[in-house]
């Protein structure tokens, strides 16, 4: 006021200002009725934990900084991948018993160089624009591989013809509501078959920064995290889709990653722009595969032999527990 009964703004008296706390220590923001408001209020919350996460971040740095060589070593952050139960099947490289078992199946003659893979690519019965425009473009990421669209015929009468034909694997991709959900793998004439949930799919002209068009050079295989007797299997049967002498001047290379035994592919293609900085480009398609079963011999929906299969109320019990 004026008469000088208070204090005058900006004369160096005001009172200061109290801090805002924004949550009580027993605020819960599940308490708040209205849905709109709580919303609101739980995106504060999160912004705020974001903030004091990367003070705590900061200050940590400079401590390590200031104490420069006597710093200690940084903690390993616990992730349900490093905190994985121990598998019994995990396979060991120094195994005899998995090196007669690689020598003796189903693609050793592939991996001992004596069959080139050729590869026939169809789709379930009638396939939309999406489901077609994809196994189009998987047919260039896998060297002599042939798109045949089917037309009401059984995959049965199918799997006799590529044998005859010297094919050596045949892929079948499933889809629902126009979009592919499903890729069966089936390596001929004596199998295995495996089956896969596909979902994340993305063509080309979907991803972003992509580069040129792959070229028709046979590109690198990488296989990542397969360590169990059936991950092993599997990325066998991934590495048996494409020929055993990479082009390298082609600068293409094909990923697959599992992490938590979901199967990540990516179609890159590298340059060395120095010897310690590598560039990549996204060339596409990319797509996520989980196992549903891995069969014995061909295709066979009815009378089928399985050696493995998910079923989720059994095998799905703990978050840390894998099986590829």
């Amino acid at each position: 006021a004026g008469d000088g009964s208070g204090p005058v703004p900006g004369d160096g008296t005001d009172p200061p200002a109290p801090e805002r706390v924004l949550f009580p220590p027993t605020f819960s923001v599940s308490e708040i009725k209205n849905k709109q408001r709580r919303h609101f209020m739980f995106l504060r919350w999160k912004q705020q934990q974001r903030k004091e996460k990367l003070a705590l971040k900061k200050k940590r740095r400079k401590e390590r900084e200031a104490l420069g060589d006597k710093a200690p070593p940084k903690a390993i952050p616990k992730t349900i991948e490093n905190q994985r139960v121990y598998d019994e099947t995990t396979v060991d490289p120094n195994d005899e018993e998995v090196a007669f078992d690689e020598a003796t199946d189903e693609f050793a003659p592939y991996f001992n160089r004596q069959t080139v893979p050729k590869i026939l690519i169809t789709t379930s019965d009638r396939p939309r624009g999406r489901t077609v425009r994809f196994c189009e473009q998987l047919a260039t990421v896998l060297p002599n591989s042939h798109v045949y669209y089917r037309r009401g015929l059984a995959l049965k009468r199918i799997i006799p013809q590529c044998i005859a034909r010297d094919f050596t694997d045949l892929i079948v991709i499933n889809e629902d509501r126009k979009i592919p959900n499903g890729l069966v793998l089936s390596h001929l004439p004596d199998g295995p078959t495996a089956h896969f949930r596909m979902s994340s799919v993305r063509l080309r002209k979907e991803i972003k920064r992509k580069g040129k068009e792959p070229t028709e050079h046979v590109p690198e295989v990488i296989l990542n995290n397969f360590t169990t007797r059936l991950g092993h299997s599997i990325g066998r049967m991934f590495a048996a889709l494409f020929p055993h002498d990479p082009q390298f001047i082609g600068r293409q290379v094909a990923t697959f990653h599992n992490q938590r035994d979901y199967i990540f592919f990516r179609f890159h293609r590298y340059i060395f722009k120095s010897e310690k900085k590598v560039g990549i480009q996204e060339l596409g398609p990319r797509f996520t595969l989980k196992l549903r079963s891995l069969q014995k011999g061909t295709f066979d929906s009815k009378f089928g032999e399985y050696e493995w299969i998910h079923k989720r109320r059994e095998m799905d019990t703990s978050r840390r527990k894998f099986h590829l």
